[in-house]
C-alpha cells in the first residue's frame, strides 16, 4: 500500500515509519527541509519535503497515495500561539482538503487525550475519574493553548467527515519509549536523570508505550470507523509514582518534596514570562493544570480494533532511558 506519514521525522511519526516498511508498504515521508532524520536513517523511503504551513507541497505530497498518517503538529512549549495555529489547525484543514482532491482512501489524524479537556474534578489515585471519546473541550483555551489546538484540529477532521472524506482520529495518551527526539530537554526520563526536577506534584495521567501507540494507529487503518476517535493508552498513573519508577530505572534518588497545588497553577504566569529568557523543567502551560488526574478509558480502542493489553510503563521508561542515553542527552 502507499502510504503519507506526514511529521515521519518526530516520536510518533518515526516510529509508525519504521512499523510500515518492516511490513512491506510503500513509504512516502513528509517533513520540512530542516528536519533530523535521524528516526529515518537506513530505512527505504520517498521522501516529500515540505510544510504544513505551504499547501502547495501538500498537493504533491498526496498524489497517488491511498493511506495518510497525519502525525504532524507543533509541539507543546516550543511554538507561539500563532504558528501553533498555523501548523496544527490550518495544516490539518489543508492537508485533508489535499487528501481529499486527490482521492485518499483513508487519513488516520493523529490528536492526543489533550483535546479531550479537563476531567470534571480533581481526581485521586484510589477514586479516578475516567475520561473517555465522548469527552469534550471543557478548559480556557490560553490556560491550554497546545490542547486546544489539538481540538480545534479535531473539529476539522469532522468537517471533513461531514465533506465525505473518511477520517479516523487516535488520541495518544503521554507516551514513553525510544525516538522521542524533539522533547528532549523537557522530557521527564531526562529531567530525573539529570537530578534537575527537585520537587514534584500532586497530578496523574496514562503513560503508553511508544510501540501500543503505533500498534493503534495500524488498526485504526485496517478497523477505524469513519469520524470516530479511538484513546491509545496504557496505565493511569500518578506523576509521583511515575517518578519514582523513573529514578529508580536512572540509578538516581526520588524527589520527596511535593509542592502545593495552588502554588503550582500560582507560578503559571511568572513561569511564561520567565521561558523566553530561562529553560525550564516543564512547559509553563503545564503549571495550570497541576492537581488534575488526566485519567482515561481505553475501552473503546481494546475492544473496537482490537488491541491487545499494553505494555508495561517500566518498559517504556526503560526504553526511553536507554535512547536518551545512547544519543546524549543523559
Amino acid at each position: 500500500m502507499k502510504i503519507l506519514v506526514t511529521g515521519s521525522t518526530g516520536f510518533v511519526g518515526g516510529a509508525l515509519v519504521r512499523r510500515l516498511v518492516q511490513e512491506g508498504h510503500a513509504v512516502r515521508t513528509f517533513h520540512r527541509p530542516t528536519s533530523s532524520l535521524r528516526l529515518l536513517e537506513g530505512l527505504d523511503v520517498e521522501h516529500a519535503v515540505g510544510d504544513l504551513t505551504q499547501p502547495e507541497t501538500l498537493e504533491k505530497a498526496v498524489d497517488g497515495i491511498e493511506v495518510v498518517f497525519h502525525t504532524a503538529a507543533a509541539l507543546s512549549g516550543r511554538d507561539d500561539p500563532g504558528r501553533l495555529y498555523a501548523v496544527t489547525v490550518e495544516g490539518t484543514r489543508a492537508l485533508l482538503l489535499a487528501a481529499q482532491a486527490a482521492g485518499v482512501q483513508r487519513v488516520v489524524h493523529t490528536s492526543s487525550v489533550a483535546a479531550l479537556g479537563i476531567p470534571e474534578s480533581v481526581g485521586k489515585d484510589q477514586n479516578p475519574v475516567l475520561m473517555d471519546e465522548n469527552h469534550t473541550w471543557n478548559y480556557r483555551p490560553e490556560h491550554w493553548p497546545y490542547g486546544y489546538a489539538k481540538y480545534q484540529a479535531e473539529m476539522e477532521v469532522q468537517r471533513a467527515v461531514a465533506r465525505g472524506l473518511d477520517v479516523v482520529i487516535v488520541n495518544p495518551s503521554v507516551v514513553y519509549g525510544k525516538g522521542d527526539i524533539y522533547r528532549q530537554s523537557r522530557s521527564l526520563v531526562v529531567q530525573i536523570a539529570r537530578r534537575r526536577l527537585p520537587v514534584v506534584v500532586e497530578a496523574g495521567f496514562n503513560v503508553v508505550h511508544i510501540e501500543d501507540v503505533v500498534d493503534g494507529h495500524l488498526a485504526a487503518m485496517v478497523r477505524g470507523q469513519r469520524g470516530e476517535r479511538y484513546i491509545l493508552g496504557g496505565q493511569n498513573m500518578m506523576v509521583h509514582a511515575l517518578i519514582k519508577e523513573i529514578a529508580a530505572i536512572a540509578g538516581v534518588t526520588a524527589p520527596v518534596v511535593r509542592l502545593p497545588v495552588g502554588l503550582v497553577r500560582r507560578l503559571a504566569l511568572p513561569a511564561r514570562w520567565l521561558s523566553p529568557f530561562m529553560e525550564m523543567p516543564v512547559a509553563p502551560e503545564t503549571f495550570h493544570l497541576a492537581g488534575y488526574c488526566f485519567y482515561v478509558s481505553t475501552r473503546k480502542a481494546i475492544t473496537k480494533l482490537g488491541l491487545a493489553p499494553p505494555r508495561l510503563p517500566q518498559e517504556a521508561v526503560r526504553e526511553a532511558f536507554a535512547w536518551f542515553k545512547e544519543i546524549g542527552a543523559i
